[in-house]
């Protein structure tokens, strides 16, 4: 019997793309489609702004292309919707970043991720919510409204930050594909608790000009997408240098042409040995229904052919420790940029996030520069200990999403797992691997040396499907009439 495909809204962004490069569907009709959901799903809450007429109209310019005579498709992702975090700035909206102080300024640029995503033919459907200034990784934000997990329609669980709207919006069919912000695993949180991928490439990759800064030497944006395959895609689109940020132009332009070759094809017989962060080295403990979660994979990647090893990291490339010195660059250079406003009581930040900025003014410049001397050091141990072509797996939570709470103090074992790639400047991407004890998704997530994104997203795409659970891939949304 013949297995239905699936609803238009849940089929992969490259899925979309092929339809509508073929003639089987059109943009404009696409991008209609998830502009009516979004309508319906107020609920979730997962939008700040919707670019409505500008949708319809790069959709219909992205229609034009492919009629006879035009200049034909200008991407793999030519004609696909796109969500974007509220800190990536579009001339003409608010650019708030997430903040009731920053919402009276209007965006005069455009990021260049979003002209280079114009260029490829994407169609950009809105700016989603976020934590106040990226400042947290559940996703909070009570000033400006936090987005609804769809995992579960009765209780409001945590759906992951900062960039939440971006996973809650490709978790219930509202957007293909998004991009996030990772300052501290702010791309991987959402993903691992809304049953995604999210990606992380390495420091320089993707262009961050014209993006609201937490923390400049850490911030890095990565696609939130359904699978690898159109991770990787949007990547593609992203990647290279950019006069406006000098970061970008530090990465060798072999590693830029790379990403936009076709992945090689890694088995379990051509990969060098997968490397697994031994339990006895986690940061975090992880709850029962993660560590079932966690075991259960492993035994699934084993059975698949895969060698896995078990890998106990040096002092110095302690994952815990280094996710605390990921913290105080963070603070530091988040105190620098928004310091000004916590220490304004007028100013109307959520507390949560005022006390993290203003904590960040205690760290020393001597403390600072200290943990910015260790990154690159750091980094070649941790090349050398993985190998240039080995990844490591571990956790990318310790839990699944667990309900809001006032002190954004539940979700601390995301950021014990995620913010030590930020430090190294490692690619890394989250991985869906199954769902805890009642129901809510957890993920792995993979890191490889720096600048080995192409390496790391081809091991993702191989790893992914025997991580995958059996079971559901989509949350029900019945609850919302969705």
């Amino acid at each position: 019997m013949r297995e239905s495909p699936a609803p238009l809204h849940f089929q992969s962004a490259l899925c979309l793309a092929g339809q509508i490069a073929s003639g089987q569907i059109t943009s404009r009709k696409v991008t209609q489609h998830f502009l009516d959901r979004i309508a319906r799903a107020d609920a979730l809450n997962a939008f700040t702004e919707v670019f409505v007429e500008q949708a319809l109209a790069q959709a219909d310019a992205a229609d034009a292309a492919l009629r006879p005579g035009g200049k034909g498709p200008s991407s793999p992702l030519h004609g696909v919707p796109v969500a974007i975090k509220d800190s990536v700035e579009v001339a003409g909206s608010a650019a708030s970043a997430g903040s009731l102080s920053r919402l009276a300024i209007t965006s005069e640029t455009t990021a260049t991720a979003v002209q280079r995503m114009r260029d490829a033919g994407m169609v950009v459907l809105g700016k989603t919510h976020m934590t106040e200034f990226a400042f947290g990784l559940a996703g909070q934000n009570p000033t400006r409204g936090t987005p609804w997990n769809p995992w579960d329609a009765a209780l409001h669980r945590a759906p992951g930050g900062s960039s939440s709207g971006c996973g809650t919006a490709v978790a219930a069919g509202l957007a293909p594909i998004a991009i996030g912000g990772d300052t501290g695993g702010s791309v991987r949180a959402p993903a691992t608790l809304n049953h995604l991928v999210g990606f992380k490439p390495s420091s320089g990759v993707i262009s961050g000009a014209g993006v609201v800064p937490l923390a400049p030497t850490l911030d890095v944006l990565g696609p939130i997408a359904r699978n690898v395959a159109d991770a990787h895609a949007l990547t593609a689109i992203l990647t290279g240098p950019d006069a406006a940020d000098t970061l970008t132009q530090q990465v060798p332009a072999a590693i830029n042409e790379g990403l936009r070759d076709a992945l090689p094809t890694v088995t379990p017989q051509t990969q060098p040995v997968l490397r697994v962060l031994d339990a006895r080295a986690f940061p975090a403990t992880l709850s029962d229904g993660a560590q079932r979660v966690w075991d259960e994979a492993l035994a699934r990647l084993t059975a698949a052919g895969w060698t896995l090893q078990p890998w106990m990291p040096s002092t110095e490339l302690d994952i815990g420790e280094l996710s605390e010195a990921n913290s105080v660059i963070l603070g530091y250079e988040g105190f620098q940029l928004h310091g000004h406003l916590a220490e304004d009581a007028t100013q109307p930040l959520w507390d949560v996030v005022r006390q993290r900025i203003l904590a960040g003014g205690k760290t020393s410049r001597a403390e600072y520069e200290a943990a910015i001397a260790r990154r690159l050091l750091v980094a070649a141990a941790f090349t050398e200990a993985i190998g240039p072509g080995g990844a490591l797996l571990m956790p990318a939570t310790g839990h699944g999403a667990l309900p809001l709470d006032p002190a954004d103090s539940a979700h601390v074992s995301i950021g014990r797992f995620c913010r030590a790639g930020n430090f190294l400047g490692t690619p890394a991407i989250a991985l869906p691997a199954g769902f805890d004890d009642i129901g809510m998704p957890v993920g792995v997530q993979l890191m490889a040396p720096p600048l080995a994104d192409r390496q790391l997203l081809a091991v993702a795409a191989a790893l992914a499907p025997a991580l995958q659970a059996p079971g559901r891939v989509t949350p029900d949304l019945r609850h919302w009439d969705l």
